[in-house]
């Protein structure tokens, strides 16, 4: 924990070279702790044994965007969550995730963000109520899920007769308890039949919401709709035309449920954080919210006069990305630049030290939202939500979501710093705060 200064947080990167057990002793607490400081100051790194560590936007690019684009998944991100959202989108490979990558990319399309932006606008004015008829000290890093907790009820799980929203409510909090509990020998790539703490814990988590999405699925499209009204409906619609078994569709289900849920969040708590360090900023926003839209629901139009707000959550995003690592696993040995990586090499690209990288940066550590505003980054440099064929295909769709619920929350409601100390950002299945984020909520008269 620390203590807020003009700087924003930051977390502790391993100064120290990590052996491989190091590496999965504490990347399974944080894995923070065992990226090479070194990827702040330089764009390359060499790792242990097969791994390398890579800043330089121009490698990345041909990383994810050229000669490694067809690349898979590190073995252990399927082995870590492979278990909770199966061979959805985020783990299909080859011609299975093309098949499922052309199926659902219509539902993110810009066409269906007004109809989700409204449901996000509903979950944005009740936090606002809330909080501005309970001033004072909010943890905002219980606020933020809460927040898009409520928008996975109401874009995928609402109207549904047979399951109820504490049911959802509860489940979802269990299941996301157990993705987020990272195995040891998962992260060693130990084999799969050696035994696994979790392994002791219930899969209970799992099979409920598998059976809710089964139930939501099967009820939503035994009511036939004319018109799509929810995320949901816009799933049910594609697959009426592109077929696709049931077990891959629940896959799915779930698969965005994850992916909307936590990143979306944590983005939400270190911006309003971010506000509460910059109480000028924070005041700028709440006027260009307000002239675009002083009352009633936030519109998805709305955002287009809200160019400081959008910048202020791409800033987050480049000072905190949810996604704060990720990595490849090569298929075949290439040479990029001067690096030469071999087949079977590990490719890690963090994503933290990237956005903070003082060779590609200026004041890499400080909150300058204007850094994007009217300005053109190289591809590879700011990469929240991944790059290439593989990018995040939510990523629209969480960036409006983030902006509603600000844009209406922050209207009615003003964030400052208390006496609480912030705590630093870890990073596990997400990155999130390492405890409560708490602030000072007052209303605005």
């Amino acid at each position: 924990m620390k203590q807020f200064d003009v700087t924003p947080v930051a977390a502790k990167l391993a100064e120290k070279p990590v052996t491989l057990l190091q590496f999965a002793r504490s990347a399974g607490r944080n894995m923070l702790e065992v990226i090479p400081a070194e990827t702040l100051r330089e764009t390359y790194v060499r790792g242990p044994l097969n791994i390398h560590y890579f800043c330089d936007p121009e490698i990345i690019t041909e990383l994810l965007v050229g000669q490694g684009r067809a690349f898979p998944k590190a073995k252990f991100t399927n082995d870590i969550i492979g278990s909770a959202v199966g061979n959805g989108l985020i783990l299909s490979e080859g011609e299975k995730w093309r098949q499922q990558r052309r199926r659902y990319s219509p539902l993110f399309a810009a066409r269906n963000l007004p109809t989700l932006a409204r449901y996000f606008a509903e979950t944005g004015n009740e936090v606002a109520d809330s909080l501005a008829e309970n001033e004072g000290p909010v943890d905002v890093a219980q606020i933020a899920p809460a927040s898009t907790l409520a928008n996975i009820s109401r874009v995928i799980f609402s109207g549904n007769e047979e399951v109820s929203a504490e049911q959802i409510r509860v489940g979802l909090i269990a299941y996301f308890k157990y993705i987020s509990d990272i195995s040891l020998f998962d992260l060693m790539g130990l084999p799969k039949w050696l035994p696994r703490k979790k392994w002791l814990s219930s899969r209970a988590p799992v099979t409920t919401m598998r059976d809710l999405a089964r139930q939501v699925i099967e009820q939503r499209r035994s009511e036939n709709r004319s018109e799509p009204s929810d995320f949901l409906d816009f799933m049910i619609e594609a697959l009426k035309t592109d077929f696709e078994d049931e077990e891959t569709t629940v896959d799915n289900l779930l698969t965005f449920v994850v992916a909307g849920h936590e990143t979306s969040a944590n983005a939400l708590a270190w911006g309003y954080y971010l506000l509460a360090l910059n109480p000028e900023i924070q005041h700028k926003i709440r006027e260009e919210i307000l002239a675009a839209r002083s009352e009633g629901l936030v519109e998805y139009s709305d955002l287009e006069a809200m160019p400081l707000l959008r910048a202020h959550v791409k800033e987050t995003l480049r000072l905190y990305p949810s996604a704060a690592f990720f990595a490849r696993d090569a298929s075949e040995s290439v040479k990029i630049k001067d690096v030469s990586i071999e087949k079977g090499d590990a490719l890690f690209f963090p994503v933290y030290s990237l956005h903070r990288n003082e060779r590609l940066w200026e004041e890499p550590n400080e909150y300058r939202p204007e850094r994007f505003l009217d300005a053109s980054l190289p591809r590879g440099q700011y990469i929240p939500f991944g790059d290439g064929p593989r990018i995040c295909i939510g990523a629209q769709y969480a960036e409006t979501e983030i902006m509603v619920l600000m844009a209406s929350v922050l209207r009615r409601v003003n964030f400052t710093l208390g006496k609480a100390q912030i705590p630093e950002p870890v990073l596990t299945f997400t990155m999130r705060t390492s405890g409560p984020l708490i602030l000072e909520a007052e209303r605005v008269s």
